[in-house]
């Protein structure tokens, strides 16, 4: 068992200092407030994560409709680039 670089030993050390200190009376009362210090922090955290995904799925949407219109642009100017080769290719065949 490893939490945070503390293994069992540190741990159990760590809980009779707090019992020694705290009292068992006084014990569960911090051990509840630490477990809803740490949910709120988690549902922060949380809260935090899904508002930066949320703004990378706007900013890829946003992207999304510029890619399309260089897609379009980029075929439109292929498309002049075959027709420009065709007329060249019939005018030297022509020519010959």
């Amino acid at each position: 068992m490893n939490i945070f670089g503390v293994g069992l030993p540190e741990v159990t050390v760590i809980l009779i200092l707090a019992l020694l200190i705290f009292g068992p009376k006084k014990l569960p009362e911090l051990g509840k407030q630490l477990g809803k210090t740490l949910k709120s922090l988690k549902k922060a955290s949380n809260e935090f994560q899904n508002e930066i995904d949320q703004v990378m799925k706007e900013e890829d949407k946003e992207e999304s409709p510029k890619s399309l219109e260089s897609n379009q642009i980029n075929e439109i100017n292929q498309e002049k680039i075959d027709s420009e080769n065709t007329n060249f290719s019939n005018k030297e065949n022509s020519s010959n």
